[in-house]
């Protein structure tokens, strides 16, 4: 077998066993054809299955030397422990090259996230849209967004039988085909319902479906109308993302007084470590509170004046 062979059996088992999304497929071909192009530059004769430890430092430092990010360091790195754990496992190689590799310092970055007045300027925006039905496609899929925190892959997906005019629940299956229940707002309901009676007539079982009504709407198909809504509402629109909708609704979530245990189990999140870079809002809110309402705080405001 050759390393193009054993490539596709990697990826094979990742969308087999782990439910692998396309997109997530295509992210790991493109880094580890990186590698192998990197080996092919280095005039180096081993195959991707038997390089060293030593080989793969030097690529990593190739990297820096190219200008490459330290985030991009660390998905490839990610990507090539996993590979080299499935050749252990098939019993392809007996040991892990990079087993011992230190994951590349990462600073850590705060999500990006909309003011609630933002929200609401987007949520108003959508009727301004000059085509009808795209506006009607822009609020449900804001409302729905916001209301829920569901990635924007979860959200094209969802068909029109999951929304009834009493639903108050959805039933999501997001990474790796996990499934999770999330609570669903009244004012989503009631645009999702707009939207399917003014889509009645095509012939599709997604509440978002694309110019092939078989098919949803694609994330790029979505993108534009949300730079369209952007427009509308007097925002940058390199600020608004489904992934900044999905900050804000987790931000504004936390600053409202829910746990982060309940967060975790509507995001999907497998760690609640992840769920934690969401902290900084009620850290946020303690320094306002105290600044607020401590005793001492107001003598020092007083003070000042």
């Amino acid at each position: 077998m050759n390393s193009s062979t054993y490539l596709e059996s990697f990826l094979e088992m990742l969308a087999a066993e782990r439910g692998a999304s396309k997109n997530t497929l295509q992210a790991y071909q493109a880094d580890l054809e990186d590698f192998l192009s990197y080996l092919v530059i280095q005039n180096d004769t081993k195959s991707l299955e038997s390089v060293s430890k030593e080989i793969i430092q030097n690529y990593f430092e190739w990297m820096g030397k190219e200008g490459k990010s330290a985030r991009t360091a660390a998905r490839r790195l990610s990507c090539l422990r996993q590979f080299y754990l499935f050749l252990v496992k098939e019993g392809i190689r007996s040991d892990n090259p990079t087993y011992l590799l230190q994951n590349p310092y990462l600073p850590k970055t705060l999500p990006k996230y909309l003011t609630e007045l933002e929200i609401g300027l987007l949520l108003d925006a959508c009727v301004l849209l000059e085509d009808y039905r795209r506006g009607l496609v822009a609020k449900a899929a804001l409302e729905i967004l916001y209301s829920s925190g569901l990635r924007i892959s979860e959200l094209l997906k969802i068909r029109k039988d999951q929304i009834q005019s009493d639903t108050k629940i959805l039933r999501i299956y997001g990474k790796g085909g996990k499934e999770r229940f999330i609570p669903i707002s009244d004012s989503a309901v009631e645009a999702a319902i707009d939207l399917k009676k003014n889509d009645h007539h095509l012939q599709s079982m997604f509440l978002f479906p694309g110019r092939d009504s078989s098919k949803n709407l694609t994330r790029q198909g979505f993108d534009k109308i949300l730079y369209q809504v952007a427009l509308k509402a007097d925002l940058d629109p390199e600020r608004i993302s489904p992934h900044v909708l999905r900050h804000s609704f987790a931000s504004h979530l936390l600053a409202h007084g829910a746990d982060l245990r309940s967060l975790q189990m509507m995001l999907g999140h497998a760690d609640i470590s992840t769920t934690q870079i969401y902290t900084h809002v009620q850290i946020e809110q303690l320094e306002k509170t105290v600044r607020n309402h401590h005793p001492l705080a107001k003598e020092k405001d007083k003070k000042c004046e």
